[in-house]
């Protein structure tokens, strides 16, 4: 099988660099990328071929939101592979617009573009007024682009039962099959509990960590002797990085919040086995590793209850609706130190049983092979 695979960046550590990390070690593939930050993103990669197809548009609009989709778009929908490969297998959106010049083309569909469709007025709310009919605009445009490129896409794998749904909202396909990510238990451990919450994401509005830091708060109000450790990336896009500074403000007013922005996987193990327990409180996530790590390491986890966590975590943890249920979850988690022990075990079981790298590649493989044949 000869693969190829296209992503949109690999600039941050997160869950879909990780999916893609994996594929392109197991088939010794490139991977084709808009924008590449070695420095900032999975070690390994080092390793990969990684071959940067950006179009550079810097001298007309300044690095953000806006010029970082514009490149994307106008790397992958104009990228015509000269190598002839069995499958290319594109990964975050916008990569998968390969399929406007290509054939053979699987989507690992990791979600469609949220800022396009189920975050559409989230996202609009949090702009100023004069700026949303331009917005409006821009987003209608690369929709109708986005449909274009999904009907030529051969077929499309995702990573939960969440996301299958959006893909037969937003594109009216069923015919999307549900291959959940692994992780590598064997990495986790459980040494103890050294009386903090962890909560390990990149800073985004939508990753909440605002709610973290209210529920550490409401739990704190009645409960002493507990830090609660937020780490993650921050993007130096302007708009991720004026919620970064939010949130370290807001940390600071409530205290003992820890924040640590360069953590590699060594240290992440070590966070996760020395936790209570792991919040996870983004809005409708779209599948989750977090949750899986924190289950690896035999920890509690406290999500909410929409999303990925809705399908992945069961008995091993709490699914909340808000911050009040999240501190009333972790209120519980340290005063029944029994249930705690009992949630993690299962969470351990639960990984080991369903969420492996080998049962990820059990699915993938058969899929590739289905998207080879012509």
């Amino acid at each position: 099988m000869k693969l190829a695979i296209t992503q949109s960046n690999l600039t941050l550590k997160g869950g879909g660099e990780r999916v893609v990390l994996e594929i392109a070690k197991r088939y010794k593939a490139p991977v084709y990328v808009a924008e590449y930050d070695p420095s900032n993103t999975f070690e390994e990669y080092r390793n990969i071929d990684v071959r940067v197809i950006s179009k550079d548009i810097s001298r007309i609009i300044p690095y953000g939101r806006m010029s970082q989709g514009i490149s994307y778009g106008l790397s992958f929908s104009n990228l015509k592979l000269d190598e002839d490969y069995d499958v290319i297998n594109a990964h975050m959106a916008p990569s998968h617009w390969v399929s406007r010049s290509n054939h053979n083309v699987l989507w690992y569909c990791h979600t469609p573009l949220r800022d396009v469709y189920d975050l559409y007025e989230y996202r609009m709310s949090l702009r100023k007024w004069h700026t949303r009919p331009a917005y409006a605009l821009g987003l209608s445009i690369v929709r109708r682009i986005d449909q274009t490129a999904v009907r030529k896409t051969k077929s499309i794998v995702t990573n939960s039962e969440n996301v299958r749904l959006r893909i037969v909202r937003y594109y009216h396909r069923n015919d999307a099959e549900v291959i959940s990510p692994g992780v590598d238990y064997r990495k986790y451990r459980n040494r103890g509990d050294e009386r903090f919450f962890f909560y390990p994401s990149r800073f985004s509005p939508n990753k909440r960590q605002d709610m973290a830091i209210e529920a550490f708060r409401r739990f704190k109000a009645r409960t002493n002797g507990y830090r609660l450790v937020l780490a993650g990336p921050v993007s130096k896009d302007k708009f991720y990085d004026d919620y970064y500074r939010s949130v370290m403000a807001q940390a600071e007013r409530v205290g003992e919040i820890e924040v640590l922005n360069e953590i590699d996987d060594k240290k992440l193990a070590d966070l996760y086995s020395r936790c209570t327990a792991v919040l996870y409180p983004p809005m409708n996530e779209d599948f989750g590793i977090v949750p899986l790590e924190a289950m690896a390491s035999s920890k509690p986890v406290i999500a909410m209850n929409d999303g990925g966590p809705k399908e992945t975590v069961g008995k091993a943890g709490f699914l909340v609706s808000d911050a009040k249920g999240m501190a009333n979850a972790m209120e519980m988690v340290v005063s029944d130190l029994e249930t705690a022990e009992k949630m993690g075990k299962i969470g351990k079981e639960r990984v080991m049983k369903k969420y492996t790298w080998a049962a990820f590649f059990k699915k993938f493989d058969a899929a590739l092979k289905a998207a080879a044949r012509d």
